[in-house]
């Protein structure tokens, strides 16, 4: 149904993954510098268990997530970008002209990839991948457990009217949630069904920016002014209780049925530094700011096993966060006060979270940590070869 859906939509198809265009950021540019080229790797000579992958100027670094070895050092040039592609295995790398296919665990780039101008986005949700190149506004749909070999797997494309930063999520029916925009603007979303009928469009979610899913297949997509959530097959606008309230980064659970957001009220700010975050209920539309006492970045936001909202704040510590009563319920040092940087591209703590354990990367020193989230405890801590920009790491299933 979902080739039915891409055939019957307005746009114009693809058949080819390579024939296609992650953001977190909290900024309209994923770009990576121009020039930069795949690169082959040799076949894999290190199995790294449960691996992580950071970046740095110029490489990534790949390592084992039990042992905190760093397993690979790969040269690759430009800013780039990490996203968990959706399986036990790989990661993908944003650079200037795709979404390159890196075997975590085998510690390679394979030299596949998802072909892209200004690649952007990439969501997981249910058991599918969605990518989305903002340079055309090519979207690519794929099943992650079908990236096996060196090559992509098989793909189903959509075409946006206009080229836009925008974003796009595969629901667990099957149908499409795409962002509206272009270059000057971005308005909103549209869903279509599995016959590429519109079965749903809102127009008022002005600065349209990020997305994150909720329990029970729920979407939210950040606006300049609220959120819009789709929930059974109709958007509803959540407007922020400012005038001007900017949720552009937002992070779900499964098991949850409330988003965290980030929150900015200040609009002509050159950087604006937020100590509050916003908690959008998807239930009943509400949504409640909550005070941390301390400013965090686009690159803090996570959610626990058990749906708990956890912010890396500025002050060092990880803010646990009950969602559903909008209250601190813990606060864990971790690492030593830091100060958000002017440039978005430019080094800063960041927070990535698999199972039970949390991930800090601390750039000052070129640290590591990982954190048990329940006992708060430091489990291990490595000083890495490289100051370390992004973290990501395989997540052994699309959606978690």
């Amino acid at each position: 149904m979902r080739n039915k859906r891409i055939a019957a939509s307005v746009a114009v198809l693809a058949a080819s993954a390579l024939v296609l265009g992650a953001c977190g950021s909290s900024e309209d540019s994923s770009a990576a510098k121009e020039g930069d080229k795949p690169q082959d790797s040799a076949p894999p000579t290190v199995q790294a268990a449960e691996p992580l992958v950071v970046t740095y100027d110029g490489g990534l670094l790949v390592l084992d997530g039990t042992t905190f070895e760093v397993v690979g050092d790969l040269p690759l040039d430009g800013f780039n970008r990490i996203n968990p592609a959706g399986d036990d295995q790989h990661v993908l790398v944003s650079t200037s002209t795709g979404f390159q296919v890196l075997d975590a665990v085998g510690a390679r780039l394979t030299g596949a990839e998802f072909a892209g101008e200004k690649p952007g986005h990439v969501v997981r949700h249910g058991d599918r991948t969605v990518l989305f190149a903002d340079g055309t506004g090519e979207v690519t749909l794929f099943d992650p457990h079908d990236l096996g070999g060196d090559g992509l797997p098989d793909t189903d494309t959509y075409q946006s009217a206009e080229a836009h930063h925008g974003v796009a999520v595969e629901l667990e029916s099957g149908d499409l949630l795409v962002t509206l925009g272009n270059e000057e603007s971005r308005v909103g979303a549209m869903v279509l069904d599995a016959d590429g009928e519109e079965i749903a469009r809102s127009e008022q979610c002005p600065g349209v920016h990020g997305e994150a899913a909720a329990k029970d297949d729920v979407i939210v997509i950040g606006c300049e002014d609220g959120v819009l959530v789709y929930r059974d097959g109709a958007f509803t606008k959540v407007d922020s209780p400012t005038a001007y309230g900017r949720i552009g980064n937002q992070a779900g659970s499964d098991e949850s049925t409330v988003v965290l957001g980030d929150y900015k009220q200040d609009k002509d700010a050159e950087l604006e530094r937020p100590e509050q975050i916003s908690l959008i209920d998807t239930v009943d539309g509400s949504l409640k700011l909550v005070d941390l006492g301390t400013s965090y970045t686009f690159r803090s936001l996570a959610r626990g096993p058990h749906g708990e909202a956890l912010v890396l704040g500025t002050d060092g510590q990880i803010h646990v966060i009950d969602p559903e009563a909008g209250e601190v319920t813990d606060t864990i040092a971790v690492i030593d006060a830091w100060e958000e940087p002017l440039e978005w591209q430019q080094p800063r703590p960041a927070i990535f979270v698999r199972d039970h354990t949390v991930f800090v990367t601390e750039p000052g020193s070129k640290e590591l940590h990982a954190v048990d989230i329940h006992s708060g405890e430091v489990l291990n801590s490595v000083e890495l070869p490289q100051v370390p920009n992004e973290l990501s790491g395989v997540v052994g299933a699309a959606g978690h």
